[in-house]
């Protein structure tokens, strides 16, 4: 049953982590006029829109190749590596799950604990092994919002090369961080992934990208997907939105001033934030049927119980306009007493 048909009207929904701000306005007037383009085929190289994103992230545009959003990448990705031996952390990303058990992999987990707040520490070096095929990392993790140190993920990248181990980083938070990460898109044993979903609030269009320096594994990014993968209207949006520097800055300010506001309001009530260095807030909270209650005040939030290496108690919140924000906070302390 849906929020609609059990609440009697439509929530104020702080589930989906997207861009507050809603779409880039040079991107949506782009996607706009390109419908009038919707008769003819996009071009199968997208030699303008890698181009475009090769120069935004620095890199070759030879590197990056294009999809129907970051999903699709990732069940390429899992075609692959059908039937291999592929490390996870968790808590993490359901669908990478979902995607290589569909291709036959053996997937095995690394455990993200609670007494490191769920961060990944150094002992999961020993966890890669010349027996494994690849080690997949979100980062920031969903729905931790935990980034990986920088010199932990170059031990990791040098131990994987060591072990003939492919790296896989889901990057598709790490626009919305304060300060962004070293781009290691050049190493051969490596593959970023990227979107447009979250930082420019494309999730309907449907726009990702992956990065790989690796020939042969570009050839195979480029065999298992479908021809034609992004629309015309998809990769004009995107052109369009990595041009619009002034919408990237107001997002980059508002989210930074909501996050660090929100997670101190929630804080002032004793509820325990342990994560969120992107655009959401991982916590935990005693309080009994925490999500329904918001539920019933017309709130709807990630309950993380679903995750593998959690149970109740555990949220994740995405961050809104400031008045939208304000009116969770007060839903919150009213339910905490305050």
């Amino acid at each position: 049953m849906g929020f609609l048909e059990e609440y009697g009207r439509e929530p104020l929904d702080f589930s989906v982590n997207v861009n507050p701000l809603g779409m880039s306005p040079m991107a949506a007037m782009a996607a706009s006029e390109a419908l009038a383009l919707g008769a003819l085929y996009p071009d199968i190289h997208y030699r303008r829109l890698r181009q475009s994103v090769g120069r935004h992230y620095g890199i070759p545009a030879e590197f990056v190749i294009p999809g129907n959003g970051a999903s699709d990448l990732i069940w390429r990705i899992a075609a692959i590596k059908r039937g291999q031996r592929v490390l996870l952390t968790a808590p993490t990303f359901s669908e990478y799950e979902g995607a290589l058990s569909a291709f036959g992999c053996k997937v095995s987990y690394h455990i993200l604990t609670r007494e490191n707040n769920f961060a990944l520490t150094g002992d999961v070096l020993e966890k890669i092994t010349p027996e494994l095929d690849m080690f997949l990392l979100c980062n920031p993790n969903n729905p931790t919002g935990k980034t990986v140190e920088q010199g932990l993920l170059m031990k990791i990248l040098a131990r994987c090369r060591e072990c003939d181990v492919l790296l896989w980083v889901d990057e598709c938070f790490s626009g919305f961080l304060d300060n962004p990460q070293e781009q290691l898109s050049s190493y051969d044993n490596l593959i970023i992934l990227q979107a447009a979903t979250k930082l420019y609030a494309m999730a309907g269009l449907r726009l990702g990208y992956a990065f790989c320096a690796h020939q042969k594994l570009r050839d195979q990014l480029w065999t298992f997907g479908q021809s034609w993968p992004v629309s015309v209207a998809a990769q004009e949006a995107g052109i369009a939105a990595l041009e619009d520097t002034e919408y990237l800055t107001r997002s980059l300010s508002l989210v930074s001033r909501e996050r660090e506001r929100v997670k101190k309001a929630l804080e002032s009530v004793f509820i325990e934030v342990i994560g969120g260095e992107a655009n959401y807030l991982f916590f935990h909270t005693d309080i009994p049927s925490f999500q329904e209650q918001l539920a019933e005040k017309g709130f709807l939030i990630r309950g993380c119980d679903s995750y593998l290496g959690l149970g109740d108690g555990y949220y994740r919140i995405s961050l809104r306009m400031p008045e939208d924000n304000d009116k969770l906070i007060r839903a919150v302390e009213t339910l905490c007493g305050a």
